[in-house]
Formats: C-alpha cells, sequence, structure tokens
C-alpha cells in the first residue's frame, strides 16, 4: 500500500510539473519571452507606410526604399574603425557615440547605427558587410512626396524618443514614427504591423534555423492608405499665392466641415524632412525664430479677428432682440466712448444693419454692442448669454478637428474681466473694442473659417476634419457627420448674409468681385501693436478676409489672415478671391490680378526689426 501511495504522489508531481511546463511553453508564452533569451535573436521586417491621397484620388504622400546600417553590439569584432566610418560616410566620433548608445540600450539588441542609406549606398556597402561581424543592413521605406506643399498637413517621419518607448511597446529602438500632422494623427492606421524572424543561435552564436520552426514568426501588415479631404490644386495654389506672405489660410466645404485647404505661410517643402539630411533641416527650420516655418499658422496663431467679428456680434443682437435690421446709429466719423473718439472709415452718415456690414461701419456696431448690454441687470449677466453665443460658433475652445496641434483661441468670460475691474465694477465701455473684433478676443484662422461655414450654413456647422476615405471607404466618425448647431435662430441669417453679399457689390470688396460667382464676405483691418524699447508701438496693420460662395448654395467657406497686410481686400480679400473661382471654376479669369498676388510679396514689412516679435502666443497679441 505504501509503495502504492509513494508512486502515486511521484506520478502525481511529474504529470503537474509536466502540465506546468506544458502551459508555460504552449499557452503562457510571448514573444516578450523569447527576446529575453540570449540565444535568439529578432530580425523584423518592416512594411511600407500607407500611401496617402487627397479628395480626388490625386497622390501626396507614397514610398521609396531606403536602408539602415543595423548593430547588434556584444556581437561587434575588432574592426578597422577608419575604413568602416569612411564606408558609412561618418566620424569615428560619432560612430563611437552610436555604438555606445547602442550598447546602453541592449547589448543584444539590434540598434540602428546610420539611417536611411540611399539605394546607391546600400549598392556600394551590402558587398562589404560580411568583413563587418554584428553589422547587417535592414530594408525599410521613406516618404516620398509627390507635392511641395501642405507640410503643415501631412506631418512628418521621425526616429522614436525615449518617451514613445516607454509609452507605446510596439516600437523599439530606431524605428520610425509619425510626427505632427497626418502622419502622427493617423499613425497607428498608416505605420501597418511589423512582421517579425525569430532566429535560434547555436553557442558559437551561430545562426542554426527559424526559432521553433517558425511557429512564432508573423509576417508585415501593410499600412492602410487613406484620402485626405485637401483638394491638392487648391492646396498648391495656395501656397504659391502666400509666396512671400506670412499668416494662415483656411478653406472648408460649409455641408460637410471637409478641410478643402489649410495653408500656413511660411512654409517648407515636406521632402527637406526625409533622408539623411533630416536632422540637419529640421535644426534649420527649428531655429528659425523669425519666419518660424515649423509654427502652423492655420491653426495656432491666435490673432484678433477684426472686423469679421462684427457679423456675429450682429447675429447675437439680433437673437436677443436688441436691434432690428432697420435699427439704425449715426457714425461721426467714428464714435465717442467718454470724451475719447474712436475711428471709422466708413464716410460717416446714418447706418443700418446692411449698411453697417458692407460699410463695416465701426459706429454700428459699437452701438450695438452698448444696446446688448443694456439689455441686463448686471455687465457679468450679459457677458455669460454673449460669450455662450460665441461659444456655439465653435469660437474659444477647441474645435475638435483631427490634427494633433492647434490653440484655442480666446472668448472672455465675465470671470475675466472680474478679475480685472472687480466684479461688477466694469462696463459695456470698457470692452467696446470686441465689438469690432479687437480687444481681448482672439481667433485662429481655422476658427474664422468653420465661423464662416456656420454662416453659410445659416446656422450650423460641422466639425472640421482632415480624414476622408480609409483603404477607399468614406469613414463616418459621428463627432464629424452631426451637425453642431449655434445659438441663433435660422431667421436672423437672411439679413447678416445680405450685408456680407453686398460687401462684394458695393462694400469694402466691391474691387475683387468675380465674374459669375456671387459671393458674400467680410473685410477686416486688424490693428497691430508691440512693445519697443517698452513703448506700445503701432505697426503695419494684418489683412483679414472671411467669404463663401455661392451665396444660396454654399461650396466653400474661407478665411485669409495675412500678417502686416495692410488692409482686408488688399492682400486677404485678393487672395480669397482667387482661390473661390480656383475652386469653383477650376481656373483663373483674373490673369493680371493673380500675376499682382503671386509677385508681390511683404518680406519688406518682415525684414523690419521688430519683425517676429508682433506676435506673441501667451499674451495674443498680433
Amino acid at each position: 500500500m505504501k509503495k502504492i501511495l509513494l508512486s502515486s504522489i511521484i506520478i502525481l508531481i511529474g504529470i503537474t510539473f509536466i502540465g506546468r511546463l506544458s502551459y508555460l511553453q504552449i499557452f503562457s508564452f510571448s514573444p516578450d519571452q523569447v527576446l529575453e533569451d540570449p540565444a535568439i535573436k529578432a530580425i523584423y521586417d518592416y512594411p511600407e507606410r500607407g500611401y496617402i491621397y487627397d479628395r480626388n484620388g490625386k497622390l501626396l504622400v507614397g514610398n521609396d526604399p531606403a536602408y539602415d546600417v543595423m548593430v547588434i553590439p556584444r556581437e561587434v569584432k575588432p574592426l578597422d574603425t577608419l575604413e568602416f566610418c569612411s564606408l558609412l560616410g561618418i566620424d569615428k566620433e560619432k560612430f563611437v557615440q552610436k555604438l555606445r548608445k547602442a550598447r546602453i540600450y541592449s547589448p543584444r539588441l539590434p540598434s540602428v547605427l546610420v539611417p536611411q542609406l540611399s539605394k546607391e549606398d546600400y549598392a556600394m556597402l551590402q558587398e562589404k558587410m560580411r568583413k563587418y561581424e554584428g553589422f547587417y543592413i535592414q530594408k525599410r521605406s521613406l516618404r516620398y512626396y509627390d507635392t511641395k506643399a501642405a507640410a503643415n498637413v501631412l506631418g512628418y517621419i521621425r526616429e522614436v524618443n525615449e518617451r514613445d518607448l516607454e509609452r507605446n511597446p510596439y516600437y523599439v529602438q530606431g524605428e520610425l514614427t509619425g510626427g505632427k500632422g497626418v502622419e502622427q494623427q493617423y499613425e497607428e492606421i498608416l505605420r501597418g504591423r511589423k512582421g517579425v524572424q525569430y532566429i535560434q543561435k547555436d553557442r558559437f552564436n551561430r545562426d542554426i534555423g527559424p526559432y521553433k520552426a517558425g511557429v512564432l514568426d508573423t509576417l508585415p501588415e501593410q499600412g492602410k492608405e487613406i484620402s485626405l479631404t485637401l483638394d491638392k490644386e487648391l492646396q498648391e495654389y495656395g501656397e504659391l499665392l502666400m509666396h512671400g506672405k506670412w499668416g494662415g489660410i483656411v478653406a472648408i466645404e460649409p455641408s460637410s466641415g471637409e478641410i478643402l485647404a489649410m495653408i500656413s505661410g511660411p512654409t517648407y517643402d515636406p521632402a527637406l524632412l526625409v533622408g539623411r539630411e533630416r536632422s540637419k533641416n529640421y535644426s534649420k527650420l527649428h531655429y528659425d525664430t523669425i519666419s518660424k516655418p515649423l509654427f502652423d499658422r492655420s491653426i495656432s496663431a491666435e490673432g484678433s479677428p477684426g472686423s469679421p467679428f462684427k457679423t456675429l456680434n450682429a447675429l447675437v443682437a439680433l437673437q436677443e432682440d436688441v436691434i432690428r435690421p432697420g435699427t439704425t446709429f449715426r457714425c461721426y466719423n467714428g464714435f465717442y466712448v467718454g470724451n475719447t473718439k474712436r475711428g471709422c472709415h466708413c464716410g460717416g452718415g446714418i447706418r443700418n444693419l446692411n449698411s453697417g456690414i458692407y460699410k463695416s461701419c465701426n459706429a454700428y456696431f459699437a452701438g450695438t454692442f452698448r444696446k446688448f448690454y443694456e439689455k441686463f441687470p448686471t455687465t457679468d449677466e450679459g457677458q455669460d448669454v454673449w460669450e455662450k453665443h460665441m461659444n456655439s460658433f465653435g469660437l474659444g475652445n477647441f474645435l475638435g478637428y483631427d490634427l494633433p496641434t492647434g490653440r484655442p483661441g480666446r472668448i472672455p468670460s465675465k470671470e475675466y474681466y472680474d478679475k480685472w475691474y472687480g466684479d461688477n465694477r466694469w462696463a459695456s465701455s470698457f470692452i467696446i473694442s470686441n465689438s469690432i473684433g479687437q480687444g481681448e478676443v482672439a481667433a485662429t484662422p481655422v476658427q474664422l473659417a468653420n465661423m464662416t461655414a456656420a454662416i453659410a450654413n445659416r446656422g450650423y456647422y460641422f466639425t472640421p476634419h482632415i480624414l476622408k476615405k480609409v483603404e477607399g471607404k468614406d469613414i463616418s466618425i459621428p463627432e464629424y457627420v452631426q451637425p453642431k448647431y449655434t445659438t441663433i435662430d435660422k431667421k436672423h441669417f437672411d439679413p447678416v448674409v445680405e450685408g456680407m453679399a453686398e460687401v462684394y457689390k458695393k462694400g469694402t470688396a466691391r474691387w475683387v468681385q468675380i465674374p459669375g460667382i456671387e459671393i458674400a464676405g467680410k473685410t477686416g483691418t486688424v490693428e497691430n501693436y508691440t512693445k519697443i524699447d517698452t513703448v506700445r508701438t503701432q505697426l503695419t496693420d494684418h489683412s483679414v478676409f472671411i467669404a463663401f460662395a455661392p451665396v444660396d448654395s454654399p461650396k466653400i467657406a474661407l478665411a485669409v489672415y495675412i500678417e502686416n497686410g495692410y488692409y482686408g481686400s488688399r492682400y486677404a480679400g485678393h487672395i480669397a478671391s482667387l482661390l473661390i473661382e480656383k475652386y469653383l471654376k477650376g481656373q483663373i479669369t483674373r490673369k493680371d490680378l493673380e500675376k499682382r498676388m503671386l509677385e508681390k510679396t511683404l518680406e519688406h514689412e518682415y525684414a523690419k526689426p521688430y519683425s517676429g516679435e508682433e506676435f506673441k502666443i501667451n499674451e495674443y497679441v498680433w
């Protein structure tokens, strides 16, 4: 009996050990455990990133083959360092530094020693690599750009850093990932999934074949192709028009919220951030603190909206029943705040809503603004209502678009003014500049374009977005297909739209009409101040313009903001009209205007000593 019991115990223990080992080998085994075994090495097979197309199927971004020189530090044998460095095109100090960094990362895992060899360098080097143990060449793909435009939208590819490695276990040292723009936002869609092959080594560190007959190996998955909402031709044309000018342009399809063009000037050729010269080129762009080509002005530049903001103040006043379209105010070539006169360029006289808009009368909108606040017992209550209306147009907060950067703009709250002046110790006269889009309000070009789309739709907008299709299939993200309604009733938009249409027919933009196209728009001339040697100094005004067309069935809404561009129709208005004609007609009929806008620059303005100082993002000053 004792023998049977002892035998049973031994058998039970044996079965337990066998079962546990089987579980560890079969069920709980993971690739991470494989990499911990020094007798196994992993060889990664990187897929091509997904191609990027515009809304019409035109290629924006593709791929070119490239090659990385990899190193496994513990397998490196003594070598002729100078000869090897000469082949790689690097100096000995950099070679030693890279090898040391790779050894710190992992002595037995591969790291990139020299990234992104060209096909020519690869052809010359591959024949000689057998001489250098511990080094090998790994194929991958680099981005190829079929356009010199849209760098701010597309983003770029960069090597992963320590933060990426800590945050996402998918990556290993030396891999590439999207940086900024679409490449960053849709990284997981575009990158695909790398394959891996595990190789068994013997005790002499020689390869003896696939580990476990390749059962753990995986094949790479190709990155998915995507189509953007951008119109390639419109984007490229807009960037040509922005040559020698700083600012932002955003064009949106009002019926969908799809972004047709998103332009930031100055910009750069996206191909500069590809290949072995990427680091040098990036540093040059990054340290250009004057023109800031890496700063995306279309979604991050927060400036005073200027006179286009008058349209919203008109809508708020109509909604709150403090004015009607026939309500009039007299303009004395300006208006008074206490004993101080604020100027106006409309010519003076009696103004109603229509003429107030198309002549851009400051006095009319100052009077409207005062009447709005007089409706409420306290300015705090009035400010709450005003802020709510403005927020409903997507101002003062992030819009929710699908790009990874941007700024929220600003619509000041009662708390903001209470902090400065004291609770209920301020009046509309304190903030009267907000009536004409100056003062404390700030908006980005994409917010101004979205605001214009909401007016074009007579009271609602769709969240602006850049992704249209994945693998040829239309996306259906609820956030982008659900309309967002403003707090203004539909009936109030018609008189405002009529005034904006008159801007082109007989108002401040009457000389930039497009034959055969009815446009509604609004010019803006934004005062521009900065401090020079502690003295508040006025600089050249900014040129602003918003518009949509056609008036009755809008296909495009856009905002143009040109820094130091003088008055609204001088640069912004002309550029806006050319973009509208290009999009709706496919060609430009006003060749003289086109030639003038393509050739004229504002470089003389930006070359002044204060250039680059007037825009301070934290102070909302432009």
